[in-house]
């Protein structure tokens, strides 16, 4: 009999953390979430909406056995301790194990902001109960969501066949839409810049007479070159040392925006990759934890880094180097209970680590290492000068700088994108003939998609969701169809504008930024025991639900487009449709029948298969890439992106390819001379 039990989440973190805690503690995983609401009755919410919003909660498909396994467990130990995640998922997976498994009181509430043995060992020492208003605000929260995405999801598919909807997902989308509907009815407009350039610079126009100058037509700039004199007086040099601060440590939301911007990373991806580092890695001596916490919306660092890495700046880089904490700006809805994401030891750097990890861990953690210690490190100087040249009245400006003192760049550089220009030396009062003077025509531009970085950072700015959801919500648009990827950026498809706009016509004041924000606003009021919980979600329904009936008598019903043929499976008539990769046609008796026609392709047979007989036919990646591969695909898998041809390699037997404009073999390094 184990005399202590602890439950965690993650069954790669009870290992690390059995470790650390030694014979007396048995460490097991609950493998998230065990319960969830069931889809019982009224309206299939598994929620009493009548008699105070009752939720009624089932075992999770498949997590039977794990619960039979934890009541099992549970039953052998004297003591158990719920250290589920620091965060308000992990307060309520842990309410669900107490209630699930029958513990009673003889339990302690452990949280581990960082999975290390010394910080593991001092969360034991300072054990709590789980708070109550952190799960009702969780509860609310999945309340919200089952009545919002089951009821909208069921209206939408009736009259229009659209897959889901839901309270932050609709919202997410409907900025796709209106950004999109902002490019198409944008309208360029032309405008003409004018620059002088001298020996080692260079000046644009920017006033006339102390006022901005803008031109617009092209005989404006014409008739500005034509009034210039050949000498510029150079009117004004300004010096100041500019400083350039750091940013503060990662939270969630900046993470994934950083990690898709400098590393190309899905928001899904990180998250993935952070709970790696998180959970524990294998350093061969010691099994640790990289990085603290990622689900977080603070960047507050512990007196203990934050000491133990000025020490480490000192030391490796000099005392001018030490810099001050940052402080959020954002005060509301912060939970400071977190830190910001860090390292958990500051000596143990990408490179001490680096052969214990995958190359996409060393990336992120390379990333979250710098970040953390650069936010700790004095500001960079850039001596910059601003320059003012003087001709007829028409004021010229160029402006440069020089790195001074390089700071936090000193580790940080890599990531910063911006490069300071530097100015010759110049003198104030003095003429310079200027090479040449050119004008240049210009268009404004439309707004641009959003990429997943811009869409991150929007949400956040409108405090529409939580960080920790933002990926999840991005993956369900790309799933359900309603938008597709071009050049990395969103694109609506028809299916997501449709959906956008009937949510719009009935729903416009609950499926909005404010009204999202609003809701988030009282989920933290109910967290911290200012609201109450079921009457919060009263008064949502009592608006609601009236506004779900009324969709269901008054929207119009889609009839989608037939093609004349009905369906093999059930006999119901084919429609076309629009998904993420186009238009394909499938049953209209969908989601009951889930029937796809299949479109016969154009065989094109380029060579014979130099390994099975078989003909290398030209193919399509599900990106639209073209290929070739063998018509005997999955028994022979002889593959080739560059087009093959029906001739062998007189050196080694391999098919020749066409390369751009060369002939050459595809596999040695022969070329065919033409």
């Amino acid at each position: 009999m184990a005399k202590n039990l602890v439950i965690v989440e993650s069954p790669s973190k009870s290992k690390t953390i059995e470790k650390y805690l030694g014979k007396d503690y048995k460490v097991v995983a609950s493998q998230g979430h065990i319960r969830d609401l069931a889809t019982t009755g009224k309206l299939g919410l598994g929620v009493d909406v009548e008699h105070g919003f009752t939720p009624n909660y089932v075992p999770l498909k498949g997590k039977k056995k794990i619960i039979s396994d934890l009541k099992k467990a549970v039953q052998n130990s004297d003591h158990i301790i719920l250290a589920t995640d620091p965060d308000r998922e992990g307060e309520a997976i842990s309410w669900h194990l107490k209630e699930a498994l029958g513990i009673g009181d003889n339990y302690d509430r452990v949280l581990f902001h960082e999975i290390t043995k010394d910080k593991v060992l001092e969360a034991m020492k300072h054990p709590s109960k789980i708070d109550q208003n952190l799960v009702k605000s969780q509860e609310t929260r999945r309340i919200l969501d089952r009545i919002i995405g089951f009821r909208l999801s069921k209206l939408l598919q009736s009259k229009i066949k659209a897959k889901s909807a839901g309270r932050v997902q609709s919202v997410a989308l409907k900025l796709i839409v209106d950004r999109e509907r902002e490019i198409e009815a944008f309208q360029a407009k032309e405008y003409w810049t004018i620059t002088a350039f001298f020996e080692g610079f260079e000046a644009d126009l920017f006033q006339y007479q102390g006022k901005e100058i803008k031109l617009e037509k092209e005989d404006e700039a014409d008739k500005v070159l034509s009034s210039l004199g050949s000498d510029f007086l150079l009117s004004s040099i300004e010096k100041k040392v500019k400083a350039k601060k750091s940013r503060p440590p990662f939270i969630t939301s900046t993470l994934q925006q950083e990690a898709s911007t400098k590393l190309g990373f899905t928001a899904k991806k990180t998250m993935s990759l952070a709970q790696k580092l998180y959970e524990g890695i294998d350093l061969g001596s010691e099994t640790t934890g990289l990085i603290t916490y990622m689900r977080t919306d603070s960047v507050r660092l512990s007196d203990e880094f934050i000491g133990s890495t000025y020490h480490f700046i000192e030391e490796n880089y000099g005392k001018e180097y030490i810099g001050y904490a940052k402080q959020t700006k954002k005060k509301e809805n912060v939970q400071d209970a977190h830190e910001g994401i860090r390292p958990t030891s500051i000596l143990r750097s990408p490179k001490k680590v680096e052969k214990y990890l995958s190359k996409d861990e060393y990336k992120l953690y390379s990333l979250i290492y710098a970040r953390a210690l650069a936010s700790l490190m004095a500001d960079a100087k850039v001596d910059q000068t601003t320059v003012l040249l003087d001709n007829h009245d028409y004021q010229f400006k160029t402006t440069g700088g020089v790195l001074v003192f390089d700071g936090y760049l000193k580790v940080y550089q890599e990531y910063e994108s911006s490069e300071d220009k530097i100015l010759p030396a110049l003198e104030e009062g003095k003429n310079y003939q200027a090479k040449e003077v050119t004008k240049e025509q210009h268009f404004t531009k439309p707004p641009a998609r959003y990429s997943e970085a811009k869409l991150i950072k929007e949400m956040e700015e409108l405090e529409i969701g939580r960080p920790s959801t933002y990926a999840k919500t991005i993956d369900t648009l790309k799933e359900r169809g309603y938008v597709v990827m071009e050049n990395k950026k969103f694109k609506p498809t028809e299916m997501g504008v449709e959906t956008t706009d009937k949510l719009q016509e009935f729903f416009s004041d609950i499926i909005n930024v404010k009204y999202t924000k609003e809701m988030e606003d009282d989920l933290d009021k109910i967290a911290d025991g200012e609201m109450v919980w079921n009457e919060v979600l009263k008064e949502f329904y009592d608006v609601f639900e009236p506004r779900v009936e009324k969709a269901f008598s008054d929207m119009e019903k889609k009839e989608a487009e037939e093609t004349g043929e009905m369906c093999p499976e059930c006999g119901h008539p084919l429609v076309k449709r629009v998904g993420r990769y186009g238009e394909f046609i499938a049953c209209s008796n969908y989601p009951e029948c889930k029937y796809v026609k299949k479109e016969e392709k154009e065989r094109i047979e380029v060579a014979d298969c130099p390994s099975c007989g078989g003909k290398i036919l030209e193919r399509r990646t599900r990106k639209g890439k073209i290929f070739y591969g063998c018509s005997n695909y999955p028994k022979c898998k002889v593959a080739f992106w560059d087009k093959p041809l029906n001739e062998k390699c007189p050196q080694c037997g391999s098919l020749l390819v066409e390369h751009g404009k060369q002939i050459k073999c595809s596999s040695c390094s022969y070329v065919k001379n033409s």
